[in-house]
């Protein structure tokens, strides 16, 4: 099994979720969370005309767990829905899971998911 934790855009976030629920992939988990990286923050003008830097950007970290052989597919489905082309798209990544065990029943490994 493969976490794939995507970092992305507020605003994409329905794009991603319609994606990957048109793929049959439903269970995600969704958290607001603040970063910057390569973009390094957004400087923007005030009234007046002062500058002011923000260099923690809002942005959604979206987790999915999935069979190894859907990690691919659901990475490409995220990095699809949630691109503009702009600096500040995000990044995914793969994580290794051991085990997952859903709690209602106890199932285990990938009949938890």
């Amino acid at each position: 099994m493969q976490k794939v934790e995507a970092i992305i855009r507020p605003e994409k976030l329905n794009d991603v979720k319609n994606a990957l629920a048109a793929a049959g992939f439903v269970g995600l988990n969704v958290v607001n969370v603040t970063g910057r990286g390569v973009q390094k923050g957004v400087v923007h003008i005030g009234r007046g005309g002062e500058t002011y830097e923000v260099d923690m950007l809002p942005k959604v970290k979206l987790e999915v767990v999935v069979r190894d052989e859907d990690a691919e597919k659901v990475v490409q489905l995220i990095a699809q829905a949630a691109r503009t082309g702009h600096i500040g798209d995000g990044k995914i990544f793969l994580i290794p899971v051991a085990d997952a065990m859903r709690v209602r029943t106890g199932e285990r490994g990938e009949a938890a998911l």
